[in-house]
């Protein structure tokens, strides 16, 4: 696994980005279900391509939830683990792949904070420079901007700071880079539950950060 991780900073909004880099994120998520397909017809090269193109990025998310590298290695191991032995079940939903892995992910980290106490630190020196979505990541609205261009160790301690669903649904939405229905999909919420949350979330991520950062 590679270990130096970036926070994706994000594509702009959608209606600002031209049409053939739609089109791109676009051709590259249906070729990553190709992927999946050909991973059920038993295709492990397949699989392997998948993994490569998802490891960093599920490992991305899980750090920010756990805040420890070695937990966070394992828990991706697993994750992985547990999406090739699943591979079979999934079918296409209208979202990136990505979001299936990260569910898995998610599942994990929940049963480990329901399985034992741990005291959330970022790591940041792993997550705090800008980089790119994986493809067919989604493009927020104008708070993915003020995240963007608030990165840093502070900001990061600040999400640290958040409840458990808020600060999921920043990582999710901001630093991840799902869309509101892929969001609601993972945290298994509705929509408008979804857009509440990461309204309070911003809002609260506000009064922590110190004046002058955002």
């Amino acid at each position: 696994m590679s270990l130096p991780i970036a926070v994706a900073a994000g594509p702009a909004p959608l209606h600002r980005q031209p049409a053939d880099a739609v089109d791109a994120v676009d051709a590259t998520a249906a070729q990553n279900w190709d992927l999946v397909r050909a991973a059920q017809r038993g295709d492990t090269a397949a699989f392997g391509t998948l993994y490569d193109r998802y490891v960093d990025w599920v490992y991305r998310y899980v750090l920010l939830r756990v805040g420890d590298r070695y937990l966070a290695e394992d828990v991706t191991s697993e994750t992985f683990l547990r999406a090739l032995r699943r591979i079979t079940s999934i079918s296409y939903q209208g979202r990136d792949v990505g979001a299936w892995f990260t569910t898995i992910a998610r599942n994990i980290v929940l049963d480990h904070v329901k399985s034992s106490r741990f005291r959330l630190e970022i790591v940041t020196d792993e997550v705090t420079e800008p980089g790119a979505l994986p493809a067919g990541g989604s493009p927020a609205g104008p708070e993915q901007e003020v995240i963007s261009r608030t990165t840093s160790d502070e900001l990061l301690r600040c999400i640290a700071d958040l409840g458990d669903d808020q600060r999921d649904c920043i990582i999710l939405r901001f630093i991840q880079g799902f869309s509101v229905s892929e969001t609601a999909q993972i945290m298994q919420r509705n929509e408008g539950a979804v857009k509440a949350l990461q309204h309070r979330a911003v809002r609260r991520l506000a009064k922590l950060l110190p004046t002058g950062l955002l």
